[in-house]
């Protein structure tokens, strides 16, 4: 007759055996774990105390200075949000259709399991990639760097984040839902715009906002496609100062000045990235 008291017994040595197992893999689960932390902590300080100091009134109402000129990065934030608004406005809705397509509309057939695996590929693309792509249909037909070439770029960035999650989210609707839509009389485009996306609405959300954490500090595409300007534009297209890129160029520079702009940049970067992904953990608690 079967004994659980027996089987769990500190005397038998299975169950020792795997109790000591248990310790050795948790105790370096608690290390793995602390070891991550340290050097993400460790990141956070440096940023802190390099770049904190420069976050001053300055930084966010005057342009980029030449060497040895006081300055801020008024027009690198302002070329930055600019782009990413509206790489964010070209490639969501993309994103959001395709997703739904594979979700809603692509359970048979060979064309959903295709577009997922290239979606995978586009996702883990290096970004540098899709700025040589930018560059090469775009940049170099027209004959100059804007920022519209940045802005598609990052929307190509934005795309692949925002159909994972918008497949992802719409598929953990219960059928039962779209079952009982459907009995009523529902037609499948009101199925999907009144009941699938208003219960995978926080989950869309979030993929979203993931989205522009992710192109908000990429900086290759952006040298291939926006490229820099000392001074603030407004103008889409002709090129377009833009964080990433400054902080890259500052950072790297022989001036003081510079540098010390280079890490106020780089705290702003990692603040707004921060500020997202917090934001992004909140919907989905929803």
């Amino acid at each position: 007759m079967f004994n659980p008291e027996a089987t769990i017994s500190i005397g038998n040595p299975v169950y020792r055996r795997r109790q000591r197992f248990n310790k050795l893999m948790l105790t370096l689960s608690l290390a793995a774990v602390l070891f991550g932390l340290f050097w993400l902590f460790w990141i956070i300080l440096t940023l802190i105390y390099k770049g904190g100091p420069a976050l001053t009134l300055s930084l966010f109402v005057h342009d980029t200075p030449p060497p040895g000129a006081d300055g801020g990065l008024l027009n690198a934030i302002v070329g930055s949000v600019m782009m990413s608004a509206v790489g964010t406005l070209i490639g969501t809705p993309i994103g959001v259709l395709a997703g739904t397509y594979l979700a809603e509309y692509g359970q048979r057939g060979w064309l959903a399991p295709a577009t997922r695996f290239l979606n995978d590929v586009l996702l883990s693309a290096p970004s540098i990639v899709i700025g040589l792509f930018i560059y090469a249909v775009f940049v170099a037909q027209v004959g100059h760097y804007s920022g519209w070439a940045g802005a598609f770029a990052l929307a190509i960035l934005v795309i692949p984040v925002v159909v994972r999650s918008t497949d992802n989210m719409l598929m953990l609707v219960p059928n039962s839902l779209r079952e009982a839509a459907a009995a009523l009389g529902c037609p499948q485009w009101r199925i999907v715009t009144l009941i699938s996306y208003r219960a995978a609405r926080s989950g869309i959300m979030t993929g979203v906002l993931l989205a522009i954490a992710r192109i908000a500090g990429e900086t290759a595409p952006l040298l291939f496609t926006a490229l820099n300007n000392q001074f603030m534009s407004l103008d889409m297209n002709t090129p377009m100062a833009n964080l990433p890129v400054v902080i890259y160029q500052y950072a790297a520079s022989p001036f003081a000045d510079w540098n010390r702009l280079a890490w106020a940049g780089a705290v702003l970067i990692t603040l707004l990235v921060l500020g997202i992904n917090i934001a992004a953990r909140s919907f989905f608690r929803k």
